[in-house]
């Protein structure tokens, strides 16, 4: 009998064309904290405190107080072998695109080149007053940080209350409905719209694979418990074995 990482290789190498969507969980395992699991960033800190459009407008210093520090540290931060598992599916021809919650960047530093990022990046940083844009970690020290003609610098990310940047809604909705396989790692499947990409994908006819720590959609044709760092380097590996044996 075949493992269920022998099936998903399978189906990955012959069902085409396959896309991702990944969440928090991915880039756990680079030392970033979550946000809605146990222990995760918003039971810490309150998100319509220290995360929302409204709030940022008002004090800043509230979200530059638990963003401050990664933007800063941006380039110490690495992708693991679950993002490097991505790029290398999509150096295969095996992953057509990778549709992102994250706003860390992982995904690009692992080499991915067809990414949707539908929250935004930390890396890219803007002045409210004048739009002058920076890149993180480069930017004036402070808390908040201001930008020469003394605005508020804000990364381009989405806060709570915003709109998400609608190309790359329209984006994810697309690559959602075009494709055959959607591997859905480390996500809670909880912030809309993204909890319902793979039930778009499913009900255009695709399979979905979840890997996950805990099951997050009930409709996933595949379930791998695991670590997306585990779990993705073993598919990729059986994929070379088939395409060894081929």
């Amino acid at each position: 009998m075949e493992s269920v990482y022998e099936q998903v290789a399978e189906l990955i190498a012959h069902r085409q064309p396959c896309v991702a969507l990944t969440g928090a969980g991915i880039s756990a395992e680079s030392g970033i904290p979550t946000f809605r699991s146990k222990g995760g960033l918003w039971e810490k800190f309150d998100p319509t405190v220290y995360a929302s459009i409204e709030m940022f407008r008002k004090d800043p210093s509230k979200y530059w107080s638990i963003r401050g520090e990664f933007i800063r540290n941006y380039d110490t931060t690495s992708p693991n072998p679950g993002h490097l598992a991505l790029a290398e599916l999509e150096a295969m021809g095996l992953l057509r695109h990778v549709i992102t919650q994250n706003i860390d960047g992982l995904h690009r530093k692992a080499g991915s080149r067809s990414v949707t990022e539908i929250h935004g990046s930390l890396r890219e940083i803007f002045c409210v007053r004048c739009g002058k844009e920076y890149r993180a970690p480069k930017i004036p020290e402070g808390t908040p940080p201001l930008c020469d003609c003394g605005g508020v610098l804000k990364p381009n990310t989405v806060l709570f209350g915003e709109s998400l940047p609608p190309q790359a809604l329209a984006t994810a909705w697309r690559e959602s409905g075009a494709c055959r396989v959607m591997l859905v790692i480390g996500t809670s499947a909880v912030v809309q719209p993204a909890a319902s990409l793979p039930s778009v994908a499913k009900e255009h006819g695709a399979a979905v694979v979840e890997v996950n720590i805990e099951r997050a959609f009930a409709g996933a044709d595949f379930f791998i418990e695991e670590k997306a760092g585990t779990a993705l380097p073993e598919i990729v590996t059986e994929i070379k074995k088939r395409n060894a044996i081929q």
